[in-house]
């Protein structure tokens, strides 16, 4: 297969727009807990607070943020939200600098922020196809994807180094200034004008969109292997941690390196995908993540008879590698099929998804409850095989080729 075109140059904006944002947010987030006990004196169950507010922002407003993405100017609307992530981000220096910051600040000041990487998160993927070709959506897709895994993979080590090294005020420094970067390079970047649509109330947009993934042939079953697969992985992560005390005999410095084998897939399956992709059936690129967490989690059920470390990493390379395919196949077939004008609300569809992973931690906590964390392991293989076979028995597989763009290209 012939090389796609170039990526254009307002793309490349956007691109790097998206890794200082996305840099932005896992710094943050990384910084937030840490800071909350280290300077805050926080125990666990006011950490568990914390946590819980930097999380539902995902649940609550990915719909509105759909809706805004479809009915006013993309670019405007992340810079919007960036803008206003970098605010919070600067009011929670000020407050660090005066010694005025408490944990209700510092819950109410990262819901803000993490409101902007949703609205952020939402918008990119409807944005991208107004700036590129059709050929050259998978392409663009993994670019953005590759950015979100290097800031996921080293974000999180990063802001544990800013805060150990210099305090918890240039962490918090640092993310503002990316935020601020992002909005800075979404500022240059041209978006074409999209076709006038009649304005209703917000409920029937809203049910329009759920609407047309509902009833996509194509767009159904990859929304419910996303949710089972959610689900099943969040499983997994709920009980590792006192498995691998318990079981597997290992340390915080062991889990760590154990846990770091998932960001290190992420990262070598996001370089690889494009090439990947180019040589493959594009419906198989739907199938290869699922299987690959299928056979993740075999493996790691495969640690309760054999305790090893490496068959607990190795699982979680897996995890990581397998389904960044799936991320950017799957991305680029909503962009391909969707109408520009609903791109916005099945984005944040997409984004709901998200809601499976309390259901994933919701099960670790009752089965793993009454039994052990060895029938959580065992349950999330049954979870992965479920997701393999809806996808495996779903038309999106039988693709040869990405499907041409709804209402053509503007690029």
């Amino acid at each position: 297969m012939p090389l796609p075109p170039r990526l254009p140059a307002t793309f490349n904006r956007l691109a790097w727009s998206n890794l200082a944002a996305q840099s932005a947010e896992q710094l943050a987030l990384a910084a937030a807990p840490i800071v909350a006990v280290l300077l805050l004196g926080t125990g666990e169950g006011q950490t568990g607070l914390l946590q819980t507010a930097l999380t539902l922002p995902f649940v609550l407003f990915a719909i509105p943020a759909g809706l805004l993405a479809d009915r006013i100017s993309r670019r405007v609307l992340m810079a919007s939200a960036e803008a206003m992530r970098a605010a919070s981000l600067l009011t929670i220096l000020a407050l660090i600098w005066s010694g005025l910051l408490t944990l209700p600040w510092l819950a109410l000041l990262g819901f803000v922020a993490v409101c902007g990487t949703v609205v952020y998160s939402v918008a990119a993927p409807a944005l991208v196809p107004s700036l590129v070709a059709s050929p050259q959506l998978a392409a663009a897709n993994a670019r953005i994807e590759l950015a979100r895994t290097i800031a996921f993979a080293g974000g999180p080590a990063l802001g544990g180094v800013l805060v150990g090294l210099v305090g918890a005020a240039p962490a918090f420094g640092v993310a503002a200034a990316l935020s601020i970067a992002a909005v800075l390079l979404l500022s240059g970047i041209h978006e074409p004008a999209r076709a006038r649509v009649i304005r209703r109330r917000p409920l029937q947009d809203i049910a329009e969109g759920l609407a047309f993934v509902a009833r996509h042939p194509l767009l159904r079953p990859v929304f419910v292997t996303q949710l089972i697969f959610g689900a099943a992985a969040f499983l997994i992560l709920a009980v590792f941690v006192p498995y691998a005390v318990r079981h597997l005999g290992l340390g915080a410095a062991g889990i760590g390196a154990v846990l770091s084998m998932y960001g290190g897939g992420m990262v070598i399956g996001a370089l690889l995908a494009t090439r990947v992709m180019r040589r493959m059936p594009f419906g198989l690129c739907f199938a290869r993540g699922p299987v690959t967490g299928l056979v993740a989690s075999l493996v790691m059920a495969l640690t309760t008879w054999i305790a090893s470390p490496v068959l607990a990493g190795f699982s979680f390379f897996l995890l990581g590698a397998g389904p960044i395919l799936w991320v950017i196949a799957t991305t680029t077939l909503r962009q391909s099929v969707t109408p520009p004008s609903l791109l916005g609300r099945v984005s944040a569809i997409n984004i709901l998804s998200y809601g499976a992973r309390p259901i994933g931690t919701g099960l670790a906590a009752v089965v793993g409850g009454y039994y052990d964390a060895e029938a959580c392991l065992y349950l999330a293989v049954a979870g992965f095989a479920w997701q393999a076979v809806v996808i495996l028995t779903s038309p999106a597989v039988a693709l040869d080729r990405q499907p041409e763009m709804v209402g053509g290209v503007t690029a």
